[in-house]
């Protein structure tokens, strides 16, 4: 049987889209094994409990979702007093003050602990499956970010695959360099480092419910390193 990935992000609470993207999962043939979702599962627009419950249904089987969080759910647990930190700065910069008010009356409690069980990402294979970078659910990494940075980024990830959802874009990028140098500075010395970054690929896997009307996510086969962007239209 050949082994296929669905990998999607960036749900956002928008249950219409995430029901025609399961939809298309089971239309696509080769079938699709896994179901990957990397984070954004809620947001300030849709029904947040009802793709929370989506998500957990028995009918989704033999697909059985693994999923890590998002941006918003680390906002959401900052937020309920159960995340690393009581503010969310983030969030307000963002989205205004307004949205803390909303995003607090769009969760209930039950849906905040399922969300805190779930895990920052996956390495399967070769491949690191995260939302934002290996360093952060926040960051966004795509072919423009600065060089220094997306080397680094592929380095920690310890895969020659890094797919990620923070950025809401679907690409296909591959980075190599032949020598990358560090520096680490102490008072009294400075040492150079020089090594080799081999090819690695990293991945945008688009974004489920943040564009409406229109939904966006990846199939990958791991055994023939097979890349397919997918778009789905609902109304």
């Amino acid at each position: 049987m050949i082994t296929s990935w669905a990998i999607l992000s960036g749900i956002e609470g928008n249950l219409k889209a995430l029901e025609a993207v399961l939809r298309d999962l089971q239309r696509q043939r080769p079938a699709v094994t896994t179901l990957y979702v990397l984070g954004d599962i809620i947001g300030l627009k849709g029904d947040n409990d009802a793709v929370v419950q989506r998500l957990q249904s028995p009918d989704l089987e033999p697909l059985d979702p693994q999923i890590c969080i998002g941006w918003w759910e680390e906002q959401c647990f900052n937020l309920f007093g159960v995340g690393l930190s009581g503010e969310v700065p983030e969030l307000i910069a963002q989205y205004g003050e307004a949205a803390v008010g909303q995003l607090w009356e769009s969760i209930s409690r039950t849906s905040v602990e399922w969300l805190r069980s779930l895990p920052f990402g996956f390495h399967e294979l070769d491949c690191l499956l995260v939302h934002g970078s290996p360093v952060s659910v926040s960051e966004v990494l795509t072919p423009a970010t600065a060089p220094p940075i997306l080397g680094d980024r592929l380095i920690r990830a310890e895969a020659n695959q890094l797919f990620c959802g923070r950025s809401g874009q679907l690409f296909d990028c591959w980075v190599s360099a032949e020598a990358l140098t560090s520096e680490v500075i102490t008072l009294e010395t400075s040492e150079q480092q020089t090594f080799d970054l081999p090819k690695r690929r990293l991945i945008g896997v688009g974004s489920v419910g943040r564009e409406p009307g229109r939904a966006s996510y990846v199939l990958y086969q791991p055994g023939s390193n097979h890349l397919q962007q997918c778009f789905v239209r609902y109304e």
